[in-house]
């Protein structure tokens, strides 16, 4: 561990970065650049035809000895090459040499069917989404998601829509098996509509710049400033580096500039507070198997691993206590990382794609497709339609397990309203609800009922009946009934 800080800033504000001299600071356009410059002419040529007879080494070596001595002659017309606004017209006179290079990326769905995609080396996760939703003819309802999967140590991550594809990828291992998954997250920008739900008041703490209450509003606004910020605290597992079942619980606090944990009890003075993580140089991931592969007390850890490739002795693994615990620190942690840019890229799909509208798709080979950068996408209503017809069949899963569930409702986001229905496996002719409230995933068995030699379906012990299970979840998604909130959000697996 690091030795304890000297002192710790109650307000550290983001650098401030130094403007590039511009060009007219820089003499480059000086009034009459000819008047310091002189280019030398060099001498012509001599034809072939015209050559002496042949020199031997000693003498070609002391006729450019003499060649190198003739004084230099003062270019007559400086300004036809010595201009530095030459350049600049012969760059926009000639057309371009090169265009952007292309690579071929593969991304997968949760049923493990792959795309093979060919895209420029600047393209960005929101336009591999919009690629995928154009070509599948998927209903944009803004949670698509591009995600970073590394199987050898358990990890994943939400890429943020602004990243570079490419960038990503370049960060892999050789010999390491990763993916990028392409699916849903409806929580992608939840705390930008209710604030309240990832923030609760016991994790906390405002500056003391800051008098009198404050709502979740304004806090959400203090992370996006860079001179003052809300201080979010509370207990973590932290595990030593280098030993697999070593973990012990601290008391941590977030800051603008970094993750620091106490090594007294709840004390925030600085010589008690370590520095523990900064995140300009990392990625921060969610474990997917922690117990197994970590030894975590808990299933709700998250670390930090740097952008570079690395092991598992790189991360700096942590652990929460409950999933209301973890999504804060997650959600504190993004929103101090990346500031207004995640809340521009929640704005941009309500201000027009920008360059993702520009986006069109043209063949390549038999299951590739390639990413151009012009014109403009259409969709057919027939397409759109056909998605429709389809959607009330895509929340049913035939045969999967109650943690298959809840690992899909959470991958895809644990926002109030997400379901499925699936076959009970405890009783083989009834079928359960699982929905995500409250940062919670819920399950609710539906009962099948017999009357009058009609089957019907229910969840109230049959106060209110069903004939078949689409006609119950459209009842639901219009009206609460017994359950805790609406059916909002479907979590389908989707193909490819």
């Amino acid at each position: 561990m690091a030795a304890p800080l000297p002192h710790l800033p109650r307000s550290a504000g983001r650098a401030a970065e130094t403007p590039a001299p511009s060009q007219e600071s820089s003499g480059d356009l000086a009034p009459f650049p000819w008047l310091a410059q002189r280019a030398p002419l060099l001498p012509p040529a001599v034809p072939h035809s015209q050559a002496g007879p042949r020199l031997g080494p000693d003498r070609i070596k002391k006729k450019e000895l003499d060649v190198l001595a003739i004084p230099s002659i003062p270019n007559p017309f400086p300004e036809l090459c010595c201009s530095p606004l030459s350049s600049v017209l012969s760059a926009s006179l000639l057309p371009k040499a090169t265009s952007r290079k292309k690579q071929v990326i593969k991304v997968y769905s949760e049923d493990d069917t792959s795309r093979a995609l060919e895209v420029p080396g600047d393209v960005t996760a929101r336009d591999v989404c919009q690629l995928l939703i154009l070509k599948n003819h998927y209903v944009d309802d803004h949670s698509w998601t591009l995600f970073e999967h590394l199987p050898r140590i358990g990890l994943e991550r939400m890429i943020e829509d602004h990243e570079l594809v490419i960038e990503v990828q370049s960060n892999w291992g050789i010999e390491e098996e990763n993916r990028l998954y392409f699916r849903k997250n409806y929580a992608k920008y939840e705390f930008f509509k209710h604030p309240m739900n990832y923030f609760p008041e016991h994790m906390v703490s405002l500056s003391s710049e800051t008098s009198g209450m404050i709502g979740h509003t304004q806090i959400l606004q203090m992370f996006l400033s860079s001179s003052t910020y809300p201080e979010i605290h509370g207990y973590l597992h932290a595990k030593e580096q280098g030993k697999k079942s070593s973990w012990k619980k601290l008391y941590f606090l977030l800051r603008r500039s970094g993750l620091y944990f106490s090594t007294k009890g709840t004390s925030k003075e600085p010589r008690h507070l370590q520095f523990f993580s900064e995140f300009s140089s990392s990625d921060m991931y969610m474990s997917l198997a922690g117990k197994k592969t970590s030894g975590t007390p808990a299933n709700y850890g998250f670390c930090f691993k740097p952008n570079k490739a690395g092991g598992v002795r790189d991360l700096k693994q942590l652990c929460a206590d409950d999933e209301q615990s973890r999504t804060c620190w997650m959600t504190a942690i993004r929103l101090l990382k990346y500031g207004m840019q995640l809340y521009q890229n929640y704005m941009q799909p309500y201000q027009g794609r920008g360059g993702c509208s520009s986006l069109t798709i043209s063949p390549m080979r038999k299951g590739c497709l390639r990413l151009n950068t012009h014109g403009s996408p259409t969709t057919s209503q027939s397409a759109t339609s056909s998605v429709a017809i389809h959607r009330t069949q895509l929340w049913f899963h035939h045969k999967i397990s109650r943690d298959e569930a809840q690992r899909l409702i959470l991958q895809q986001g644990l926002v109030d309203g997400v379901f499925l229905v699936r076959d009970s496996q405890s009783n083989p002719k009834t079928f359960v609800l699982s929905m995500s409230h409250g940062l919670k995933i819920k399950h609710f068995q539906i009962v099948p009922l017999e009357d009058d030699g009609k089957l019907f379906y229910t969840l109230d012990d049959g106060h209110t009946r069903f004939t078949d299970l689409i006609q119950l979840v459209e009842f639901y998604q219009l009206n609460k009934g017994v359950l805790p909130c609406k059916l909002k959000h479907y979590c389908a697996r989707i193909a490819l």
